[in-house]
């Protein structure tokens, strides 16, 4: 048996949730995969895996086992990085995310730049509106929106974003425009489905925070589809400040009920925190931070008037 191939093997079903799915991410015929996991826990003489109908369950003695097979595997592939010289210039793959939309409207611009920037470094961006663990994915750079628990990663701060609220010039025309937010009750909405009740609105800051329940005419869970209904006419739509941010800028949406909405949510650029950290690494958050930053500046100026 190899040890190691079957530590990767058994790594790699965790994060995958399956035998099955392990072996299309590694490559690897399933029996070939089910062998290395019986034979590693032949090995250790223990089980490792309760192997359920829907899915793979530690026992007490895994949880233990893959906690020690992820620090190996991590000091493994930091010395590998090491001996390939990516702690003497900006080399190798680095693996980012952060949100589906914030990374497609301005991650994956600045990642495009950085790779021509940088032609020995690759990059793996991973889109997602969903919190991927460092250690368990092996992040490099995350990019978060919101207030961050605490925790020993560091967070670079490079602005701030909100949840506004808009509609097209057109249906504005047709049906008036809100004043109060409890005008919205008599207004066609367009509610992301992802909020916890994407049925209620909440507007103010501090001890003026109040909320609104509006009757969604659509309800969708990506927000370029509720922009651009909101274009087209459908209703006022309640979106984060960035995702609007071209439309307003063009004319196509206006914002509504500026004094009314709530505080804005911090964005930050977070990674590791590390005495050699590779250089691939920070020369994409001195890259990356600075670009961010001088983008999401401008987006106060961008909803400065109001229809």
């Amino acid at each position: 048996m190899d040890r190691f191939e079957a530590i990767q093997t058994l790594v790699a079903a965790v994060d995958e949730g399956s035998l099955s799915a392990a072996s299309r991410a590694l490559g690897v015929p399933l029996p070939t995969v089910s062998r290395r996991v019986a034979d590693l826990e032949a090995h250790l003489g223990a089980q490792l895996l309760i192997r359920t109908s829907r899915k793979l369950v530690l026992t007490e003695a895994g949880a233990v086992f893959v906690g020690a097979a992820r620090r190996l595997l991590a000091d493994l592939s930091e010395a590998e990085r090491s001996a390939a010289g990516e702690y003497r210039s900006p080399r190798g793959e680095l693996l980012v995310t952060a949100p589906f939309m914030f990374g497609k409207l301005y991650v994956a611009p600045l990642v495009q730049d950085f790779l021509r920037a940088y032609p020995e470094v690759s990059v793996r961006l991973v889109l997602a509106d969903h919190m991927l663990e460092f250690a368990e994915h092996r992040l490099d750079v995350a990019i978060r929106i919101g207030r961050l628990p605490d925790s020993e990663l560091i967070a670079s701060k490079v602005g701030e974003v909100r949840w506004t609220v808009c509609a097209s010039p057109g249906y504005l025309a047709q049906r008036g425009t809100p004043r109060l937010p409890e005008d919205l009750g008599r207004h066609a909405c367009i509610a992301f489905s992802g909020t916890p009740d994407p049925r209620q609105w909440i507007f103010g800051t501090g001890h003026g925070t109040r909320t609104v329940r509006i009757a969604p005419r659509l309800m969708v869970n990506a927000a370029d589809v509720m922009i651009a209904a909101a274009e087209d006419g459908i209703g006022i739509a309640r979106v984060m400040s960035y995702q609007a941010a071209s439309a307003i800028r063009a004319g196509r949406l206006n914002p509504l009920l500026r004094d009314f909405w709530p505080e804005p949510s911090p964005v930050h650029v977070l990674y590791p925190s590390q005495r050699a950290a590779p250089l691939k690494r920070r020369a994409f958050i001195d890259f990356v931070a600075p670009r961010l930053r001088n983008a999401l500046a401008e987006l106060p100026s961008i909803f400065s008037t109001e229809t």
